[in-house]
């Protein structure tokens, strides 16, 4: 459900762009929620651009698919590392930059940690990224999708389909890059939401529970279960079942400290799909979201193109109630939305430049939260966590200074409430 990105350094707002979930009826993409279905984008959005372009698709015999590799030992990252700007590095400095913009997958966000490290201003964020030490490198994956991208399978499942339906099949190479960004961006953009969480007071147990609505990729769910936590990553996305369809995708995880942890993915449609709201279950401490729960996804103020919008497929109420009954009192959730400068009046709309929370504050107190945050503005924070992972550089870069726009809500379920 996070979004898919212009490149996988950026901060993946653009990520809806080819998807679409309309009510009670299947779409050019297949169902996600019960009584919600979601198109899975185009083959210019699934391609990415520039030099982390993803193999194209195309319509190629069956081959083997490679397992995950086992986790290698990796250099840990000074936390106290300086940030190096191109204007005021040495030529020594300019030279680390540059070759750092040719890094992908493990190799560069374990180079992006010291750049981004002495922008934090918590322990608990500091940690989030010293986990980045577990994770694993990753060797070669294939895998199949139909032609609508409805459906996709592993080179196991695929050789098991009949040869004409098989035949059919385009496959595409996955390669290590997209195992950690996907189509939606780095896992090290979740450190500055939980920096905003703990310098404002959040207190985690020792072994929380945490889940990420709308996940987009795992590396920051095995990170947080590095240090000690019980992580839940639910998603609707077809693509992500496959991708992490390996047994060393997730479950336990021993952290740099010895803190043992673990996580889980999901794939169905939460809330609106029983099955899924029951294997989601409850008790959690922390309820993430970024960049999916966006008001021009799901109430836009103008038109827009059905492929580009979220339905939700239940009623707002139904949506609030089901996080509401997820978190444990005292629990807390966080929507964070990174997003472009909203849409001109005079330009075509954009809905994921607009992201105000989909629910008013009315709405969130009548299903029982308090409200901390409501549309707060994170934007020059993050636009100095972009600099730092480079998204404003490279043949991809992005205009931080003029196009970007960064909105949370928080809320907490109070510790005496009913439900």
């Amino acid at each position: 459900m996070a979004e898919r990105p212009g490149t996988a350094r950026s901060p993946g707002w653009r990520g809806r762009s080819g998807w679409a979930f309309s009510a009670f009826r299947e779409s050019a993409g297949g169902s996600r929620m019960r009584g919600a279905t979601l198109a899975v984008g185009s083959p210019s959005v699934m391609k990415r651009p520039g030099r982390r372009s993803m193999l194209g698709a195309s319509a190629i015999p069956l081959v083997a698919l490679f397992g995950l590799a086992a986790c290698a030992p990796a250099p840990q990252v000074a936390a106290g590392a300086p940030v190096r700007t191109e204007a005021s590095a040495s030529p020594e400095a300019q030279s680390a930059t540059t070759d750092r913009e040719t890094l992908t997958g493990r190799a560069r966000i374990l180079a992006d940690v010291p750049h981004l490290s002495p922008l934090l201003r918590t322990e608990g964020a500091r940690r989030f990224l010293e986990s980045t030490a577990v994770l694993p490198r990753v060797t070669p994956r294939t895998l199949f999708h139909d032609t609508d991208r409805k459906r996709y399978f592993t080179a196991s499942e695929a050789a098991e389909l009949p040869a004409g339906e098989r035949e059919a099949l385009q496959r595409r190479e996955i390669d290590e890059e997209f195992y950690y960004t996907t189509r939606y961006g780095t896992p090290l953009s979740y450190a500055r939401p939980l920096d905003l969480l703990f310098s404002r007071g959040l207190r985690l147990p020792q072994r929380a529970r945490i889940l990420d609505f709308g996940y987009g990729y795992s590396g920051h769910l095995r990170m947080l279960a590095a240090l000690g936590h019980e992580v839940t990553g639910v998603d609707v996305d077809p693509l992500l079942r496959a991708l992490y369809a390996q047994a060393s995708d997730q479950g336990a995880v021993r952290g740099v400290d010895g803190a043992e942890g673990r996580f889980r993915l999901l794939h169905g449609r939460f809330p609106a799909e029983v099955d899924v709201v029951k294997e989601v279950g409850d008790g959690y401490d922390l309820i993430l979201s970024k960049n999916v729960l966006k008001k021009g996804y799901i109430h836009p103020d103008r038109p827009a193109e059905e492929r580009h919008l979220i339905r939700l497929g239940v009623p707002d109420e139904a949506v609030l109630a089901a996080f509401f009954r997820a978190l444990r009192p005292s629990g807390q959730m966080l929507v964070y939305n990174i997003c472009p400068a909203p849409s001109p009046p005079d330009k075509p709309f954009v809905p994921w430049s607009d992201g105000r929370s989909p629910f008013t504050r009315a709405q969130w107190e009548a299903a029982g939260f308090r409200v901390i945050a409501f549309d707060e503005d994170d934007t020059e924070t993050m636009r100095t966590v972009g600099q730092a992972l480079g998204w404003d550089r490279g043949e991809d870069a992005m205009d931080l200074v003029h196009d970007l726009s960064v909105l949370f809500t928080w809320v907490e379920r109070p510790a005496t409430s009913g439900g």
